[in-house]
Protein backbone atom coordinates (compact mmCIF):
# COMPACT_ATOMS: atom_id res chain seq x y z
CA UNK A 1 0.00 0.00 0.00
CA UNK A 2 1.51 3.51 -0.82
CA UNK A 3 1.39 5.95 1.73
CA UNK A 4 0.54 8.77 -0.75
CA UNK A 5 -2.95 7.20 -1.52
CA UNK A 6 -5.64 6.96 0.48
CA UNK A 7 -6.40 3.30 2.35
CA UNK A 8 -9.35 2.83 -0.44
CA UNK A 9 -6.65 3.02 -3.17
CA UNK A 10 -4.59 -0.38 -4.37
CA UNK A 11 -1.72 -0.31 -6.35
CA UNK A 12 -0.49 -3.39 -8.15
CA UNK A 13 2.17 -3.54 -10.67
CA UNK A 14 3.80 -5.97 -12.57
CA UNK A 15 6.73 -5.33 -15.13
CA UNK A 16 8.22 -8.48 -17.45
CA UNK A 17 11.71 -8.22 -18.63
CA UNK A 18 13.31 -9.60 -22.00
CA UNK A 19 16.46 -11.58 -21.87
CA UNK A 20 18.73 -8.60 -22.02
CA UNK A 21 17.19 -6.34 -19.19
CA UNK A 22 15.23 -4.83 -21.36
CA UNK A 23 11.46 -3.74 -19.71
CA UNK A 24 8.79 -5.19 -22.19
CA UNK A 25 5.45 -5.54 -20.40
CA UNK A 26 4.29 -3.68 -17.77
CA UNK A 27 0.91 -3.59 -16.15
CA UNK A 28 -0.35 -1.13 -13.78
CA UNK A 29 -3.68 -1.95 -11.93
CA UNK A 30 -4.94 0.77 -9.20
CA UNK A 31 -8.11 0.57 -7.05
CA UNK A 32 -10.03 3.53 -6.59
CA UNK A 33 -12.94 1.79 -4.21
CA UNK A 34 -14.82 0.14 -6.91
CA UNK A 35 -13.07 1.18 -10.00
CA UNK A 36 -9.65 -0.25 -11.46
CA UNK A 37 -7.70 1.81 -14.19
CA UNK A 38 -4.85 -0.48 -15.88
CA UNK A 39 -1.85 1.25 -17.32
CA UNK A 40 0.10 -1.49 -19.57
CA UNK A 41 3.56 -0.76 -21.52
CA UNK A 42 3.50 -2.03 -25.40
CA UNK A 43 5.98 -3.71 -26.80
CA UNK A 44 8.22 -1.07 -28.90
CA UNK A 45 9.67 -1.91 -32.17
CA UNK A 46 12.81 -2.41 -31.37
CA UNK A 47 12.12 -4.68 -28.22
CA UNK A 48 10.64 -6.89 -30.88
CA UNK A 49 13.17 -6.83 -33.32
CA UNK A 50 15.50 -7.65 -30.79
CA UNK A 51 13.37 -10.30 -29.44
CA UNK A 52 13.24 -11.42 -33.12
CA UNK A 53 16.99 -11.92 -33.44
CA UNK A 54 17.23 -14.11 -30.15
CA UNK A 55 14.78 -16.48 -31.70
CA UNK A 56 16.63 -16.54 -34.41
CA UNK A 57 20.12 -16.93 -32.68
CA UNK A 58 18.65 -20.04 -30.51
CA UNK A 59 16.85 -22.05 -33.69
CA UNK A 60 20.19 -21.56 -35.58
CA UNK A 61 22.09 -22.83 -32.68
CA UNK A 62 19.30 -25.87 -32.02
CA UNK A 63 19.87 -26.61 -36.28
CA UNK A 64 23.95 -26.65 -35.28
CA UNK A 65 23.33 -28.89 -32.70
CA UNK A 66 21.05 -31.15 -34.68
CA UNK A 67 23.51 -31.35 -37.14
CA UNK A 68 26.29 -32.80 -35.60
CA UNK A 69 29.79 -32.38 -36.15
CA UNK A 70 30.53 -31.41 -39.67
CA UNK A 71 34.44 -31.26 -41.19
CA UNK A 72 35.55 -30.34 -44.54
CA UNK A 73 33.64 -28.58 -47.11
CA UNK A 74 30.32 -28.72 -45.52
CA UNK A 75 31.58 -27.27 -42.36
CA UNK A 76 32.55 -24.27 -43.95
CA UNK A 77 29.46 -24.08 -46.13
CA UNK A 78 27.28 -24.48 -43.59
CA UNK A 79 28.01 -21.21 -41.61
CA UNK A 80 25.09 -19.18 -39.50
CA UNK A 81 24.12 -17.40 -42.75
CA UNK A 82 23.69 -21.08 -44.67
CA UNK A 83 21.37 -21.98 -41.51
CA UNK A 84 19.27 -18.94 -41.78
CA UNK A 85 18.15 -19.62 -45.05
CA UNK A 86 17.30 -23.18 -44.59
CA UNK A 87 15.34 -22.06 -41.92
CA UNK A 88 13.81 -19.31 -43.41
CA UNK A 89 12.87 -21.76 -46.41
CA UNK A 90 10.95 -24.07 -43.84
CA UNK A 91 9.52 -21.86 -42.05
CA UNK A 92 12.25 -22.01 -38.70
CA UNK A 93 11.36 -25.82 -38.34
CA UNK A 94 14.35 -26.82 -37.00
CA UNK A 95 13.30 -30.52 -38.35
CA UNK A 96 12.33 -29.50 -41.93
CA UNK A 97 15.27 -27.29 -42.08
CA UNK A 98 17.79 -30.37 -40.49
CA UNK A 99 16.49 -32.51 -43.63
CA UNK A 100 16.69 -30.32 -46.18
CA UNK A 101 20.31 -29.37 -45.27
CA UNK A 102 21.23 -32.60 -45.14
CA UNK A 103 19.69 -33.43 -48.58
CA UNK A 104 21.80 -30.50 -49.87
CA UNK A 105 25.06 -31.50 -48.29
CA UNK A 106 24.85 -34.50 -49.61
CA UNK A 107 24.29 -33.37 -53.26
CA UNK A 108 27.04 -31.42 -52.84
CA UNK A 109 29.45 -33.95 -51.91
CA UNK A 110 28.48 -36.16 -55.17
CA UNK A 111 27.76 -33.32 -57.86
CA UNK A 112 30.49 -31.21 -56.44
CA UNK A 113 29.50 -27.70 -57.28
CA UNK A 114 32.17 -26.36 -56.28
CA UNK A 115 34.78 -28.01 -58.88
CA UNK A 116 32.67 -27.05 -62.04
CA UNK A 117 35.55 -25.03 -64.36
CA UNK A 118 34.39 -22.21 -66.74
CA UNK A 119 35.93 -24.17 -69.65
CA UNK A 120 33.75 -27.18 -68.63
CA UNK A 121 30.64 -25.08 -69.32
CA UNK A 122 31.64 -22.42 -71.57
CA UNK A 123 30.37 -23.98 -74.59
CA UNK A 124 26.66 -23.73 -73.08
CA UNK A 125 27.30 -19.64 -72.72
CA UNK A 126 28.74 -18.53 -75.92
CA UNK A 127 25.32 -16.98 -76.43
CA UNK A 128 24.56 -15.18 -73.91
CA UNK A 129 21.69 -17.67 -72.74
CA UNK A 130 22.67 -16.91 -68.89
CA UNK A 131 25.44 -14.69 -67.66
CA UNK A 132 25.85 -12.17 -64.37
CA UNK A 133 25.31 -8.86 -65.30
CA UNK A 134 27.84 -6.16 -64.71
CA UNK A 135 25.53 -4.18 -62.69
CA UNK A 136 23.09 -4.33 -59.59
CA UNK A 137 19.89 -3.70 -58.65
CA UNK A 138 18.64 -0.64 -56.54
CA UNK A 139 19.32 -2.69 -53.77
CA UNK A 140 23.08 -3.52 -54.57
CA UNK A 141 22.10 -7.08 -55.50
CA UNK A 142 23.53 -9.00 -57.76
CA UNK A 143 21.53 -9.38 -61.45
CA UNK A 144 21.32 -12.72 -63.33
CA UNK A 145 20.58 -12.81 -66.76
CA UNK A 146 18.41 -15.50 -68.55
CA UNK A 147 17.95 -15.33 -72.64
CA UNK A 148 16.18 -18.21 -73.01
CA UNK A 149 15.88 -17.88 -77.29
CA UNK A 150 19.26 -18.04 -77.27
CA UNK A 151 19.48 -21.77 -76.33
CA UNK A 152 22.05 -23.30 -77.87
CA UNK A 153 22.36 -27.06 -76.67
CA UNK A 154 19.76 -29.70 -75.89
CA UNK A 155 22.38 -31.97 -73.45
CA UNK A 156 20.24 -32.05 -70.42
CA UNK A 157 23.54 -32.58 -68.24
CA UNK A 158 25.42 -29.30 -69.53
CA UNK A 159 23.03 -27.23 -69.47
CA UNK A 160 22.06 -27.64 -65.39
CA UNK A 161 25.91 -27.94 -64.79
CA UNK A 162 26.06 -24.72 -66.29
CA UNK A 163 23.52 -23.41 -64.56
CA UNK A 164 24.83 -24.51 -61.26
CA UNK A 165 28.14 -23.28 -62.24
CA UNK A 166 26.53 -19.58 -62.69
CA UNK A 167 24.74 -19.98 -59.76
CA UNK A 168 28.43 -20.70 -57.62
CA UNK A 169 29.80 -17.51 -59.08
CA UNK A 170 27.09 -15.64 -58.41
CA UNK A 171 26.94 -16.70 -54.84
CA UNK A 172 31.28 -16.00 -54.77
CA UNK A 173 31.13 -12.42 -56.30
CA UNK A 174 28.12 -11.36 -53.73
CA UNK A 175 28.52 -7.89 -52.10
CA UNK A 176 28.54 -7.90 -49.01
CA UNK A 177 25.97 -7.62 -46.96
CA UNK A 178 24.16 -9.12 -49.90
CA UNK A 179 22.25 -12.82 -49.68
CA UNK A 180 20.10 -12.87 -52.59
CA UNK A 181 20.07 -12.01 -56.33
CA UNK A 182 17.61 -11.09 -59.20
CA UNK A 183 16.78 -12.69 -61.90
CA UNK A 184 15.84 -10.93 -65.73
CA UNK A 185 14.75 -13.05 -68.70
CA UNK A 186 14.08 -11.66 -71.62
CA UNK A 187 11.14 -13.67 -73.64
CA UNK A 188 12.48 -12.19 -77.18
CA UNK A 189 12.52 -14.57 -79.95
CA UNK A 190 11.45 -17.05 -77.57
CA UNK A 191 9.23 -20.14 -78.49
CA UNK A 192 8.07 -24.07 -77.36
CA UNK A 193 10.70 -24.90 -80.02
CA UNK A 194 13.26 -23.23 -78.62
CA UNK A 195 12.27 -24.20 -75.23
CA UNK A 196 14.12 -26.22 -72.84
CA UNK A 197 12.68 -29.39 -71.80
CA UNK A 198 10.09 -29.82 -69.15
CA UNK A 199 12.83 -32.58 -67.91
CA UNK A 200 15.34 -29.15 -67.44
CA UNK A 201 13.24 -27.17 -66.36
CA UNK A 202 11.87 -29.16 -63.53
CA UNK A 203 15.53 -30.68 -62.65
CA UNK A 204 16.49 -26.67 -62.34
CA UNK A 205 14.03 -25.64 -60.25
CA UNK A 206 14.23 -28.84 -57.85
CA UNK A 207 17.71 -27.21 -57.66
CA UNK A 208 16.99 -23.92 -57.58
CA UNK A 209 14.83 -24.24 -54.61
CA UNK A 210 16.50 -27.64 -52.37
CA UNK A 211 20.27 -26.65 -52.83
CA UNK A 212 19.90 -22.96 -53.16
CA UNK A 213 17.42 -21.66 -50.73
CA UNK A 214 16.28 -18.52 -50.27
CA UNK A 215 18.75 -16.75 -52.66
CA UNK A 216 16.14 -15.30 -55.13
CA UNK A 217 14.83 -11.85 -54.51
CA UNK A 218 12.68 -11.56 -57.72
CA UNK A 219 12.57 -13.08 -61.43
CA UNK A 220 11.25 -11.01 -63.61
CA UNK A 221 9.60 -12.71 -66.68
CA UNK A 222 10.37 -9.74 -69.77
CA UNK A 223 7.94 -9.70 -72.19
CA UNK A 224 6.77 -13.24 -72.33
CA UNK A 225 4.73 -14.31 -75.47
CA UNK A 226 0.93 -15.34 -75.21
CA UNK A 227 1.84 -19.23 -75.77
CA UNK A 228 4.49 -19.06 -73.03
CA UNK A 229 1.45 -19.04 -70.34
CA UNK A 230 1.19 -22.91 -71.63
CA UNK A 231 5.01 -23.71 -70.62
CA UNK A 232 4.14 -21.45 -67.40
CA UNK A 233 1.34 -23.92 -66.60
CA UNK A 234 3.30 -27.06 -66.47
CA UNK A 235 6.02 -24.97 -65.02
CA UNK A 236 4.92 -23.75 -61.98
CA UNK A 237 3.70 -26.74 -60.34
CA UNK A 238 7.54 -27.39 -60.06
CA UNK A 239 8.21 -24.16 -57.83
CA UNK A 240 7.19 -23.92 -54.16
CA UNK A 241 4.96 -21.13 -53.52
CA UNK A 242 7.84 -18.64 -52.02
CA UNK A 243 9.69 -18.95 -55.21
CA UNK A 244 6.01 -17.92 -56.97
CA UNK A 245 5.56 -15.36 -55.35
CA UNK A 246 8.75 -14.00 -56.04
CA UNK A 247 7.80 -14.18 -60.07
CA UNK A 248 6.94 -11.21 -61.95
CA UNK A 249 5.70 -10.77 -65.59
CA UNK A 250 6.48 -7.45 -67.09
CA UNK A 251 5.03 -6.01 -69.98
CA UNK A 252 7.16 -3.15 -71.46
CA UNK A 253 3.97 -1.12 -72.66
CA UNK A 254 2.04 -1.50 -69.50
CA UNK A 255 2.55 1.43 -66.99
CA UNK A 256 2.28 -0.60 -64.01
CA UNK A 257 5.06 -3.66 -65.51
CA UNK A 258 7.20 0.35 -66.16
CA UNK A 259 6.83 1.48 -62.70
CA UNK A 260 7.45 -2.06 -61.23
CA UNK A 261 11.17 -2.12 -63.13
CA UNK A 262 12.00 1.33 -62.32
CA UNK A 263 11.04 0.53 -58.44
CA UNK A 264 14.05 -1.88 -58.93
CA UNK A 265 16.17 -1.19 -61.38
CA UNK A 266 18.03 2.35 -62.32
CA UNK A 267 16.71 2.86 -65.99
CA UNK A 268 20.19 4.73 -67.06
CA UNK A 269 21.91 1.27 -66.63
CA UNK A 270 19.35 -1.42 -67.18
CA UNK A 271 19.51 -2.79 -70.73
CA UNK A 272 17.66 -1.56 -73.31
CA UNK A 273 16.06 -5.09 -74.16
CA UNK A 274 14.44 -5.14 -70.42
CA UNK A 275 13.02 -1.51 -71.22
CA UNK A 276 16.28 0.71 -69.90
CA UNK A 277 18.73 2.62 -71.64
CA UNK A 278 21.70 0.59 -71.29
CA UNK A 279 22.75 -0.75 -75.04
CA UNK A 280 25.46 -2.83 -73.63
CA UNK A 281 25.77 -6.60 -75.59
CA UNK A 282 27.02 -9.98 -73.74
CA UNK A 283 30.52 -10.72 -74.80
CA UNK A 284 31.83 -13.87 -74.76
CA UNK A 285 35.31 -13.54 -74.57
CA UNK A 286 35.58 -10.63 -71.72
CA UNK A 287 32.70 -12.95 -69.40
CA UNK A 288 34.47 -15.99 -70.00
CA UNK A 289 38.03 -14.06 -68.89
CA UNK A 290 36.19 -12.93 -65.60
CA UNK A 291 35.22 -16.51 -64.96
CA UNK A 292 38.44 -18.17 -65.59
CA UNK A 293 39.94 -15.31 -62.73
CA UNK A 294 37.13 -16.47 -60.44
CA UNK A 295 38.36 -20.34 -60.93
CA UNK A 296 40.99 -19.23 -59.10
CA UNK A 297 39.47 -17.40 -56.39
CA UNK A 298 36.70 -20.28 -55.89
CA UNK A 299 39.76 -22.85 -55.90
CA UNK A 300 41.46 -20.89 -53.30
CA UNK A 301 38.71 -20.84 -51.07
CA UNK A 302 37.76 -24.01 -51.17
CA UNK A 303 41.37 -25.22 -50.81
CA UNK A 304 41.61 -26.97 -54.07
CA UNK A 305 44.60 -26.88 -55.53
CA UNK A 306 44.65 -26.08 -59.39
CA UNK A 307 47.00 -24.47 -61.39
CA UNK A 308 46.06 -20.71 -63.08
CA UNK A 309 44.96 -21.33 -66.58
CA UNK A 310 47.93 -20.98 -69.09
CA UNK A 311 48.57 -18.59 -72.27
CA UNK A 312 46.27 -19.24 -74.82
CA UNK A 313 44.33 -21.60 -73.32
CA UNK A 314 41.80 -23.19 -75.58
CA UNK A 315 38.07 -22.92 -74.23
CA UNK A 316 35.40 -24.50 -76.44
CA UNK A 317 37.32 -23.78 -79.20
CA UNK A 318 37.51 -19.93 -77.88
CA UNK A 319 41.38 -18.85 -77.66
CA UNK A 320 41.48 -16.75 -74.26
CA UNK A 321 44.58 -14.91 -72.84
CA UNK A 322 46.51 -15.72 -69.82
CA UNK A 323 44.77 -14.90 -66.57
CA UNK A 324 46.94 -14.35 -64.03
CA UNK A 325 45.87 -13.81 -59.96
CA UNK A 326 44.81 -10.26 -59.14
CA UNK A 327 42.43 -9.48 -56.06
CA UNK A 328 39.37 -10.22 -56.20
CA UNK A 329 36.17 -7.77 -58.19
CA UNK A 330 34.26 -8.20 -54.59
CA UNK A 331 34.76 -9.65 -51.13
CA UNK A 332 34.26 -13.79 -51.33
CA UNK A 333 31.74 -15.27 -49.69
CA UNK A 334 31.69 -19.02 -49.48
CA UNK A 335 28.31 -19.55 -47.82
Amino acid sequence: MRRDLPPSVGLFNLTIFSSRGREIFNITRTHFGSVAVMFRKKHTTRDIQEDGTVHQEAKINELRAAMGPLSGRSLKYCTDACLRRYLEARNWNVYESKKMLEEMLKWRSTYKPEEIRWHEVAIEGETGKLYIANFHDREGRTVLVMKPAKQNSSSHINQIRHLVYILENAILNMPEGQEQMVCLIDFTGWSLSNSVPIKTAREAAKILQNHYPERLAAAFLYNPPRIFETFWKIVKYFLDPKSFEKTHFVYPKTAESIELMCKYFDVEILPVEFGGKNKIQYNHEEFSKLMLKDDIRSASIWDLNEKPAQANHTTNGHSTSEVAWEPSRIAAQAS
